[in-house]
Formats: structure tokens, C-alpha cells, sequence
């Protein structure tokens, strides 16, 4: 065992140190610099972030080898450096171009980009340097941060806890230059913090002040720099004191580079939410048609303080908090008034921004009953940046038509993997696929959301490879594709936790997140949030005991994953378990015991109805174990590393959900328990008078010159969809006979007429003038048109996003006497996707989303 652990640990050694921006070895040669014996030497007058970069290079550099480094100001006599600094501002840079060492003419000027090259005798006494030039202040930091991830210092050492190897030596060489950022504005939004982040800060890491505060965002504020980020949306609930409350907390974002900017709710900057800042009996209702004189001095004082520092601003007036606008208005007297808020704000901008007002960044966020108001006429300026946002489970409500992706203010994103609201809360778990996230963020990349983007991350953790994932999209979009989406998180943990476990690593993700897709692990109570009482309760589940083993391959499937992440991380060395237990085991054993507790309620209830008091017995105890089990787990995660994440993990409840309790079972006292045998059973797999299409078999794809199809992996029900056309190809007429199409083959059916139910992405059209309608047809029948058209926050739309699925029924006739049939996915839309397709022809039994299809 220990020799096995030994070669474990040389391939996690192994597997990490080559970028495209640094080589790295641990031997020398010819043009390499060795950082154990290298200064690093910055200019004192450089901007700050530059300077805490230099030294947090120096830190890391001490972390793998443990020599300490100097970062210094002055000139060295003799040895090797790492020079770092930024165009313009580094007298040692400027030094370099003036004597034409350093060729700056590609990115000078340019928005966060940077060099990084070896360059011999750059100055008297240094034989050799690495320098790294910014064209500006975040350029110099993301090129320094390059080297720091090159020798094997993650972004996440200090929020995942991943690990540093120890290296005697470190030599490294390199001449690159970076491209322009694909998204200009890259950020994260920390919300919902009350079951989180505000008590983990408050009781722990920042107990001295008992809040959210500046020592907490300077380590947020670090781990988006490290990661190519440049924005921050801070806490803004009412249990967290506001973010200008606390003067030190912009001086830290500031330092760091990093750019402030709010929720669709804080105009300005202003989070009204927040007592601190809004308090009704000081200050009236928050209310611009009774109170504007009151609303403005807030907004124009906020703006005064800011102004200094680098900021996105919000322009929005909506009521507290998540509210509507205040005041009974009708629509057309709702877009006047909002059309003053905004005009007002950028007065207020151009008060105190000493720069032309279309080079202030400012956005305006179509959110809930706003986007109402954008759509009823209200006009926004044309260099302000439209914000389009998910329905807050992941899909796109709209994005920029033709006309406004003339914009100069473009557009951007504001997306969720962390949710608080109706139909049900999700704030514990990452459970958005990566293909998801591509394919709505490459809808939006494609017409024009390429100046901002901000993801909801609820805590941060545990959304550790969520956030990876959109921040390395909106640093270089064009690195991905749907070819290797699926695969960049199973890459990354290769690249942490060693290649020899790349396999299994993507296998358990795949796993982890289709099982998610159907439910997430905190709708398995099957309550609604905010709705009808008697949906508010836990209930029963509608996956099924008796058909085509719904839960019982369900629960075998969960239960292999967790143990799969058990074992993996039983093998990692001791160093990476904290890492591993926090990315990826604890959501992959956390989310087999939420499913256990509730479908073993349900198999309790049940069997006592078919009498069967002694396994009725047994499902109950293993529910209680299942509850047991979660509370566990969080306490194994809260009191890693002497409790450095206590107060972290818990199952947050938001305001009303109830999916964190035990659920209600009966336990009935004299009887023995007696183990059921809840295994998939193998007869429930073979399907009699129906079949389920396997996407991946068709027998012909029907494309045109502007239509392209194609099967992706990493989404849907069985992990396995297919695409008609992408969503910014033309529309086609799903009726004409030379429409793009899969065709699929079906045997001999000894019935008239089929059913076909397809299930497909719960998508909105991209824009007005577009819909979402795909074709259907069965042996060039007639074409049967399904098109999804739910209103946000109805019935229909509820089930949609909490299943991942909307659905589409059609019958069909045919001729008994054939052998064989041909069914046909036609586009319309382009950009819809096919997730599950059951043909009925009268022996379908019922099922949550239909049986699985097990094609290979």
C-alpha cells in the first residue's frame, strides 16, 4: 500500500506544471531562470495590485521550495530576477523598451494583457530575468499569477485547500504573449449568504468583526484575481452588513484590481436591502415617485464615495431588496418613471466621474417585472450595457436581438448555480452540468454578451468547479467547445489529484451531474416554495419502485457514486483529502443521502400500504440513517483543518424550504425489521409496448449549408443529446420536406397508431420573433409541431425547470402491417435540444421523465 501511494503521489506531482505560458522544470539549461535564487523586483511607484502581486509570487515561490524570495524596489547587483511590471508605470519596463529589450507593441494599449518572456542580460549584473509587462494593472497581475499556477500553486490553495508539492528547485522560461480577454467584465456575485458565507466569516475567519468584512474580500478579492477575473458583486443580504459599511472592504478591492459592482437590485451601488443603508424610519419609504429627493442624496453621496475607485455601476429602481418597483403605477406610468431613475443616475455619474459618461461602465439588468418594463417601451442609452439573465435555474429568458447587438454598450450575462426563490431554493450543491453552462453562455457570446459577465455562486463553496468553469469561458471562450466542455472539469481535478485518476474522475462527474439533471439533490422533497400549502409540504417522490427500475436504478446508480468517491478519496495522500472531500466527495456522498432519505421515506410509505410492516420498518431506519448520514458529512467538512470552513456546510434551508428535514416515516414498534431487496431488477429493463430512442443511433442526419446538427455529450436525462441546429442559425419551416432532421429506425409495432413523447431543454426564444418549435413526424406523416412558450413563475414552467425537461406529446398513426418505421426530429428554431424520446404504442408504464435509455 505505501508503494502504491508513493506512485500516487509522483503522478500528482507530475501532472500540473506545464501552461502555456511557462515552461517548467527542475533542472537547468540554456534560458532558464531558477526562481529558488532569483529577486523579484518591482517598481514602488507601479499600481498596488501589481506590487501585491510581485510579493505574492514571492510567497508562492516560498511555498513550493521553502526559500524565502525578496521582492524588492532596487536594483540587483548580480543573480537572476523575475521583473514584473506594468506599461507606463514600471521605470524597469519602460527601462527594457527604451533600450529595445522588450518589444510591447502587441499589447500596449490593450485591455488586460500581458508578456511574459525570458530575456538575457536585461540589465548590468542580471544575467537572465523572466519579465512579465502589464498594459495595464490587471495585465501585470494575470501574468505574474501565470507563473504562481505554472509551478503549482492553484488558484484554489487557499478556498479548495489544494495543495502545494514541494520542489527544491524551479526553473522556468518563457515567451508569450496573451490575448484580450473574451468577456470584458468577469465576475462573481456572493448572495444568500445568511446559511454560508455570513456565518463562517462572522463565528470564524472574521469573528473579530462579526461580519462579512475586509479581510474576507481580500481573500474573495485574490482567489477572482488568480482565477482571470476582475469584478465583484458583494454579499447584500440584511443579515450582512453592507459592503460600504466597512471602509477598508473597497481599499482591499481596490488593491487587489478588482472592480465592485451590485445585483440588479442596488442602484449605484446603493444595496437598499441593507439597514445600514435603508432604514424606513430614518429614511421613508423607498418609494422614487413619493421619495425621490431622499432616494437621490443616498445615491449621490454613494456615488461621491466610489468615484475613486473602479466600478460597474447598476442603474436600476426597483422596490427593496428582490422587490418590484414601489408604488401603484400603471405600466406605461412604471417605464416613465424608471426612464427619471435612470436619467437621474447619470447625472449623478457625471457629477463625480471625471471622464466622458459613455466611458463609464454601466449596465442595466432586464430582471423579473424590469424586463417587463424594457419590453413595454423603456428606452435605455445605447453605450449602457443590457444584462440578460437566466429564468435563475439556467436557461436564458432572452437575449440581444439583431437591432441591439448594434449596441456600443454590447451586452452580458447574469447567471445562477446558486438559487434562492420559487419554485424551490438550491443553494446547497453545484449541480449545473458544463454543458449547460457553454451552451446558454455561447448563445449569448454569439449575439453580442461579450462585455459582462456575473455568476450567482451562492457561498463560493461548494462551487469550486462551477466557477473555474465560467471563468476560464469568459477569459477564452474560444478554448471551448462542445467537443470539450464535458471534459474541462474532470481535466482540472486531473491536474490537482493526478492524471491516473482522469478516467474515473470523469466517470463520477458524469455520473454526479446526470443524476442532478432529473432533481436536484434539493428538490427530492417535491415540495414548492412559496406556492399552495398543500404543495409546500414533503411528499412522496414520482419516481417509481414498480417500473423500469425509475428508483431503484436511481438509487443503485447514486450508490456506486458515492462509493467511488469514498474510495478515491480513502487513496488520495493525506495532504489532498481536504481538497478532494471539499470538491468532489462530499457533494458526491451528500447527494446519495438526500436521495436515499427521501426515496426510502417513500418506500416506507409504500410497503405499509402493501402490508409489509417488517420492510416497511427496514426503509424507515434507512431514511433516519440517510438524515444521520447528511449531518455527518457536514460536520466532517466543518471540522477539517482544526475547522478552518466551521459554520460553512450546512443545508441551507433558505426562508421557507423544507427539503433539509427528515421526512415523515412510519415506524411500527414489535416488528423486526426486515431488509427489502431494492436492487435493479433485470426483467424492468426490457421494454414491452414501447421504446425509448437512442439518441446516438440515428440512421440519417439531414443538414444544410446554415443548419448544423449534432449529438452532444455531458446533458439530458441520459447524457446524451442532440442539438437541431444552433441557436443563432435561421429559422426553418419544420413542415418543408428538406427541413434539417435526425431520422431514427423503428422495428415492427403491431398497433395502429404510436404516441411519441419527446422531452426537450425547457429553453425561451432568443429573442421576439423567434420561438422555440422543432418538428416531429413518424413515416412522413404530417408534422406535429411542439413549441414551449411556459410564462415564468406558472404551473408548467415550475415543473419544467425542477425536472430539467419540458414535454411534447403527439399521436401518431401507422401501419401495423410494416416492418419497420421511421420517426423524424426535424428543426425549427434552431438551437432546441432533444433530451428523451418514449414511443408508445400502449405498454408504457408511468415513470418520472420516462424509462432510461440504456443505448451505448
Amino acid at each position: 500500500m505505501k508503494q502504491i501511494l508513493m506512485s500516487l503521489l509522483l503522478l500528482l506531482t507530475t501532472s500540473l506544471y506545464a501552461t502555456d505560458v511557462v515552461t517548467v522544470s527542475y533542472e537547468g539549461g540554456i534560458n532558464k531562470v531558477e526562481l529558488t535564487k532569483a529577486a523579484i523586483l518591482y517598481d514602488a511607484d507601479d499600481w498596488e495590485v501589481a506590487k501585491k502581486a510581485a510579493c505574492l509570487l514571492a510567497a508562492d515561490i516560498e511555498r513550493v521550495t521553502g526559500n524565502s524570495i525578496v521582492a524588492q524596489t532596487t536594483a540587483l547587483q548580480n543573480g537572476e530576477a523575475v521583473i514584473v511590471g506594468t506599461i507606463g508605470h514600471s521605470r524597469w519596463i519602460d527601462w527594457l523598451v527604451e533600450e529595445g529589450k522588450l518589444d510591447i507593441s502587441t499589447i500596449q494599449g490593450g485591455w488586460e494583457r500581458f508578456i511574459v518572456r525570458t530575456i538575457e542580460h536585461p540589465f548590468d549584473g542580471v544575467k537572465r530575468a523572466i519579465v512579465v509587462a502589464g498594459s495595464d494593472r490587471r495585465g501585470t497581475a494575470y501574468g505574474v499569477f501565470s507563473i504562481s499556477e505554472a509551478i503549482g500553486v492553484s488558484p484554489w490553495y487557499w478556498w479548495a485547500d489544494v495543495p502545494v508539492v514541494h520542489r527544491d528547485a524551479v526553473f522556468v522560461e518563457a515567451n508569450y504573449v496573451s490575448d484580450t480577454p473574451s468577456i470584458k467584465y468577469r465576475g462573481i456575485f456572493i448572495n444568500d449568504e445568511d446559511w454560508g458565507m455570513k456565518p463562517w466569516a462572522s463565528k470564524n475567519f472574521e469573528k473579530e468583526l462579526n461580519d462579512i468584512g475586509p479581510k474576507t474580500y481580500a481573500k474573495v478579492c485574490e482567489l477572482i484575481l488568480r482565477l482571470k477575473g476582475n469584478m465583484l458583486a458583494p454579499a447584500m443580504h440584511t443579515c450582512t452588513g453592507a459592503f460600504y459599511s466597512h471602509p477598508d472592504s473597497k481599499k482591499v478591492a481596490d488593491e487587489y484590481g478588482i472592480l465592485i459592482t451590485t445585483s440588479h437590485c442596488e442602484p449605484l451601488l446603493f444595496n437598499n436591502a441593507s439597514t445600514w443603508e435603508w432604514n424606513k424610519g430614518r429614511d421613508g419609504e423607498w418609494n422614487y415617485k413619493t421619495n425621490r429627493k431622499t432616494i437621490l442624496k443616498k445615491l449621490d453621496n454613494r456615488v461621491k464615495e466610489a468615484a475613486p475607485y473602479e466600478n460597474v455601476y447598476t442603474l436600476a429602481m426597483r422596490g427593496l431588496h428582490d422587490e418590484g418597483m414601489r408604488g401603484d403605477m400603471s405600466e406605461e406610468e412604471k417605464v416613465e418613471m424608471l426612464s427619471q431613475a435612470i436619467t437621474d443616475q447619470r447625472k449623478i455619474l457625471k457629477k463625480y466621474i471625471d471622464k466622458p459618461l459613455e466611458e463609464v461602465p454601466q449596465i442595466f439588468v432586464p430582471y423579473k417585472e424590469a424586463l417587463e418594463l424594457y419590453e413595454a417601451g423603456l428606452k435605455v442609452p445605447d453605450e449602457v450595457t443590457l444584462v440578460w439573465v437566466d429564468d435563475n435555474y439556467g436557461y436564458l429568458k432572452r437575449l440581444s436581438n439583431p437591432d441591439e447587438q448594434k449596441r456600443t454598450g454590447r451586452a452580458g450575462v447574469y447567471y445562477h448555480t446558486s438559487y434562492l426563490g420559487a419554485p424551490h431554493d438550491y443553494l446547497w450543491l453545484n449541480t449545473t452540468p458544463p454543458v449547460l453552462m457553454y451552451e446558454e453562455l455561447k448563445k449569448a457570446y454569439d449575439t453580442g454578451a461579450d462585455r459582462y459577465w456575473l455568476l450567482n455562486v451562492g457561498d463560493i463553496k461548494p462551487m469550486e468547479l462551477a466557477v473555474t468553469t465560467f471563468f476560464d469561458m469568459a477569459w477564452d471562450f474560444d478554448r471551448f467547445d462542445y467537443q470539450n466542455v464535458n471534459r474541462h472539469q474532470a481535466d482540472y481535478l486531473a491536474g490537482v489529484f493526478g492524471l491516473t485518476f482522469r478516467g474515473e474522475f470523469q466517470t463520477l462527474l458524469d455520473d454526479y451531474y446526470r443524476l442532478a439533471w432529473s432533481r436536484k439533490p434539493e428538490f427530492m422533497g417535491w415540495e414548492r416554495e412559496w406556492d399552495a400549502p398543500h404543495l409546500e409540504k414533503l411528499s412522496d417522490t414520482e419516481y417509481s419502485f414498480a417500473n423500469y427500475n425509475d428508483a431503484r436504478g436511481r438509487l443503485a446508480d447514486y450508490r456506486l457514486l458515492s462509493d467511488k468517491a469514498k474510495r478515491l478519496l480513502d487513496v488520495m495522500p493525506k495532504a489532498y483529502r481536504p481538497a478532494f472531500y471539499e470538491m468532489v466527495a462530499y457533494p458526491a456522498m451528500a447527494s446519495y443521502q438526500m436521495n436515499r432519505k427521501f426515496l426510502m421515506a417513500q418506500l416506507n410509505h409504500e410497503l405499509l400500504k402493501q402490508n409489509d410492516v417488517a420492510g416497511a420498518n427496514w426503509a424507515a431506519r434507512e431514511s433516519e440513517l440517510a438524515f444521520d448520514s447528511i449531518q455527518a458529512l457536514n460536520d466532517c467538512y466543518n471540522s477539517l483543518l482544526d475547522g478552518k470552513w466551521n459554520y460553512m456546510m450546512e443545508l441551507a434551508p433558505g426562508w421557507c424550504a423544507k427539503y433539509q428535514n427528515m421526512p415523515d416515516v412510519t415506524f411500527t414498534e414489535g416488528v423486526v425489521a426486515q431488509e427489502v431487496d431494492i436492487n435493479p431488477l433485470p426483467n424492468e429493463d426490457v421494454l414491452q409496448g414501447c421504446a425509448v430512442l437512442d439518441l446516438a443511433d440515428y440512421t440519417s442526419k439531414t443538414e444544410s449549408a446554415i443548419h448544423s446538427l449534432q449529438l452532444l455529450e455531458g446533458l439530458g436525462y441520459d447524457w446524451r443529446c442532440i442539438q437541431l441546429g444552433e441557436a443563432t442559425q435561421p429559422v426553418v419551416d419544420p413542415r418543408a420536406k428538406d427541413a434539417p432532421r435526425f431520422e431514427y429506425e423503428l422495428g415492427k409495432i403491431d398497433a395502429d397508431s404510436v404516441e411519441v413523447t419527446v422531452y426537450t431543454l425547457p429553453f425561451f426564444p432568443i429573442y421576439e420573433g423567434r420561438s422555440t418549435r422543432f418538428g416531429v413526424s413518424v413515416d412522413q406523416s404530417e408534422v406535429a409541431i411542439g413549441e414551449n412558450l411556459p410564462k415564468e413563475y406558472s404551473p408548467e414552467w415550475k415543473t419544467q425547470v425542477l425536472q430539467n425537461g419540458a414535454v411534447f406529446k403527439a399521436l401518431f398513426p401507422i401501419d401495423p402491417m410494416k416492418e419497420k418505421h421511421t420517426l423524424a426530429l426535424i428543426c425549427g428554431d434552431p438551437g432546441m435540444i432533444v433530451q428523451r424520446v418514449v414511443v408508445d404504442w400502449g405498454g408504457l408504464k408511468k415513470t418520472y421523465v420516462g424509462p432510461r435509455s440504456y443505448g451505448k
